[in-house]
């Protein structure tokens, strides 16, 4: 083990040719790094031989694996590779000792849970604001997700996976419910609740399904080490995440939230605990409130005294805020290309934010770089700014390029973590507590409306009892002597109709 890891071959002396190592201190590791470039100038593979350099280290890393290359880490180099020659070539002119190949332990993960081991986090986790975000609710709709949350936490109602949050949105959007919760918590208007609803549909859609739920991914199986003292480099397949920007950014940022709020502070030391990429870095940005921004920039000024470093792999430096750029120590500027004015700006101040080296124009070096060259930064043993330097970067000791799908397997099987989120666990929470309640309810309310029934029936009853008893006793004398003398002249007349007949009968 070194206290560095080797970067590649400085032409610090202008001689044309790489003649100084240059290399990244692990002690400084945790004051972060920016990687950037055009696409197609090596920011994979510089990502790649810093990743195996801080495992070779002792340190854990988590990365992001957007293209699917970054999956040869597992597997070692091979002189059968097209490639091997110029490997060797380049290894041999910066002056790498012991050239070989070798591979990285690495741990697949995989939102999806095709291509690596399932990672899920449970809703109560993830939290109102980054929900949000992930959601892309307005300040009223969020509004109403923080009473949602609220209201959860003072009924013992856990979140734990969407079932469990559309059940009590549409336990919210009763209306009896609704108005008392206004009176509680404050106003919910059913307009904000229903977008709320939509919005929760379209995260379905987008499979935010099959990250939520249990059991929720441990942070220390993101932290491990080997018997041989090799930090573990856990990649995130995100081949198919990165279709879902907000989904990809927001579970990334929530794990970097986790990280700093579980882990205790360490100061400086020797070696970052954990190392965290973080590719297409911009997405991180795009479209972020500014509730959300002020908590990223927290998490990245923060985090380093939690002995975590943290790594914006993205095009262009533009791509991050200022206030985020200016903590990040150590970086690695690929080629930039400046076709347009704006681009043209976008090198300047990519060239200004280094320390100047009087051998070469900065501005101008970054638009000639070549693939597998870079502008290198790095922080000295007292945390100020190197020179900048035109590196060389090293040619990598796993394989340039994918690794293949049995190789994956085969790695997944010997995980150290296999078989422990393969199943999803679905204890009681907010949907059974909900669903019982309301089911409770609806017993009750047909009782209920069964006894009125039935009392409605026997007041009916009563009632017309009561009408035809009251008929007779309301009947006056004169009225009862009326009714007798009717009858009585009514049997009159029959009498004298069946003497009628009977004369006739007779004659």
């Amino acid at each position: 083990m070194t206290d560095s890891i080797f970067i590649g071959g400085a032409d610090a002396n202008g001689t044309g040719a790489p003649d100084v190592a240059q290399e990244l201190l692990l002690k400084v590791a945790n004051r972060h790094g920016l990687v950037a470039g055009a696409t197609g100038t090596g920011k994979t593979v510089t990502l790649q031989i810093l990743a195996q350099g801080f495992s070779d280290a002792g340190v854990p890393v988590f990365c992001a694996d957007v293209k699917g290359d970054l999956s040869g880490i597992c597997v070692p180099g091979s002189k059968s590779h097209p490639l091997h020659e110029k490997l060797v070539s380049r290894a041999e002119k910066i002056g790498l000792p012991d050239y070989g190949y070798s591979a990285a332990p690495v741990i697949f993960w995989d939102l999806f849970g095709e291509n690596g081991h399932p990672v899920r986090t449970t809703i109560a986790e993830m939290g109102p604001l980054l929900l949000s975000r992930l959601m892309g609710l307005t300040d009223a709709q969020e509004g109403v997700l923080n009473i949602a949350f609220e209201y959860a936490d003072d009924n013992n109602l856990l979140l734990l996976d969407l079932k469990d949050l559309r059940k009590l949105l549409a336990h919210m959007s009763e209306k009896d419910v609704r108005d008392e919760l206004s009176k509680e918590y404050g106003n919910i208007a059913a307009a904000s609740l229903g977008a709320v609803q939509r919005n929760l549909l379209v995260m379905e859609r987008e499979g935010a399904e099959h990250f939520f739920g249990e059991p929720a991914l441990e942070l220390p199986d993101m932290m491990r080490t080997t018997t041989d003292g090799k930090g573990m480099v856990s990649v995130l397949d995100a081949t198919r995440l990165i279709n879902s920007p907000k989904l990809y950014s927001t579970f990334l940022l929530w794990l970097l939230s986790e990280l700093f709020e579980q882990l205790p502070e360490v100061g400086d030391p020797d070696k970052p605990r954990l190392v965290f990429f973080f590719d297409e870095a911009h997405l991180l940005f795009n479209d972020a409130p500014p509730a959300l921004l002020q908590k990223i920039e927290q998490v990245v000024r923060l985090i380093r005294s939690k002995g975590v470093g943290v790594f914006f792999v993205t095009q262009n430096p533009r791509d991050l805020p200022e206030s985020v750029l200016a903590q990040l120590g150590n970086r690695f500027q690929h080629a930039l290309r400046a076709y347009t004015p704006a681009e043209r700006k976008g090198v300047k101040a990519a060239a200004q934010s280094f320390r100047e080296n009087p051998a070469f124009d900065t501005e101008e070096v970054i638009t000639t770089l070549g693939v597998g060259e870079a502008l290198v930064s790095t922080l000295d043993a007292k945390g100020a700014p190197g020179i900048v330097q035109r590196t060389m970067v090293r040619p990598p000791a796993s394989r340039l390029g994918p690794a293949e799908p049995a190789e994956r397997k085969a790695v997944m099987k010997a995980s150290p973590v296999a078989g422990k989120y393969d199943g999803v666990v679905d204890r009681e929470s907010a949907y059974e507590l909900l669903e019982a309640k309301e089911a409770k309810a609806a017993k009750e309310a047909e009782k209920l409306a069964a006894e009125e029934a039935k009392v409605k029936e026997a007041l009916e009853k009563k009632k017309a009892r009561t009408k035809t008893s009251s008929r007779s006793r309301r009947m006056s004398p004169l009225e009862k002597a009326g009714n007798q003398a009717a009858r009585s002249a009514a049997r009159e007349v029959t009498r004298y109709v069946l003497r009628g007949i009977l004369g006739g009968l007779k004659r």
